[in-house]
This record gives C-alpha cells, sequence and structure tokens, in this order.
C-alpha cells in the first residue's frame, strides 16, 4: 500500500470516538490485558518478558488506532 498525504493526515489527526467504538476498544484493552496477564504468569521476570508485554500493549494500542482511523467501524 502507497502512502499518500490523505492518509497521513488520517493518521496524525484526532479522532473523538464515537459511542459505537467504545465497546471495541474495551473487547481489544480487555483481551490484551488477559494475554499480558498469561505472559506475566508463565515467563521469568526478564527483559525478554518485559518486551513481549510491551508488544502486547503495542498491539492494543495499534488496533484501537485502526477503529479510530477507519471509517467503516
Amino acid at each position: 500500500m502507497k502512502i499518500d498525504k490523505e492518509q497521513l493526515e488520517n493518521w496524525f489527526s484526532y479522532h473523538a470516538p464515537y459511542e459505537f467504538q467504545f465497546e471495541k476498544y474495551g473487547k481489544i484493552r480487555e483481551a490484551g490485558l488477559l494475554f499480558a496477564e498469561v505472559i506475566l504468569d508463565n515467563t521469568p521476570t526478564s527483559a525478554d518478558q518485559t518486551v513481549a508485554i510491551r508488544k502486547v500493549r503495542e498491539a492494543v494500542m495499534v488496533a484501537n488506532s485502526a477503529i479510530a482511523c477507519s471509517t467503516e467501524c
């Protein structure tokens, strides 16, 4: 996918949430928290554990961004 200026403007602008998006955001955050807890409970305290949990957090943020930037959700 080639990125154009319109896409950049969409990505870098504020998107006030619509009422129907709150449930979607919540489901994604809830699933991310559960997965992060599984990682925390089943891996030793280490840099790798920290990175794994940060990646889950990043995935939640990017997924929520996909909702915010979409005209379909």
